[in-house]
């Protein structure tokens, strides 16, 4: 009986191979947009506490209140102390990206353009 309210020409069980990978693809999205959120909130909750907990306390306390299954908990958490190690070490970041402009500023400069236009390339000036 259900067979003809439902029948299988209309909702088939397989999805074709397009409709499958844009599935997929919103499906990831939707799942991504879920951890920023519980991230976000994490990190605000970090903020709101910062008196009274430490901050792995204070994330593993949203964890708790909120429930979280341990996939999803493990991976908020992380993302969550990857955005506090981000702000809490800039001495760090800002030292590699001292070094690596230091490293582009010894390498040559590039002719592209001289040699496409089949110039010949002016001289170059030595130190």
């Amino acid at each position: 009986m259900p067979s003809r309210f439902f029948p299988e020409s209309i909702f088939p069980r397989r999805l074709s191979p397009a409709a499958e990978r844009r599935m997929r693809l919103a499906q990831a999205r939707g799942e991504e947009s879920i951890i920023r959120a519980h991230v976000d909130n994490a990190l605000m909750f970090v903020d709101m506490l910062a008196e009274e907990l430490s901050f792995d306390r204070a994330i593993d306390t949203y964890i708790r209140v909120t429930g979280l299954s341990e996939p999803l908990a493990s991976t908020v958490a992380t993302r969550a102390l990857v955005a506090l190690g981000q702000e809490l070490v800039p001495y760090r970041r800002q030292h590699r990206e001292v070094e690596r402009a230091g490293d582009e500023d010894t390498k040559p400069r590039l002719r592209l353009n001289e040699a496409s236009e089949s110039r010949p390339p002016r001289s170059i000036r030595r130190a």
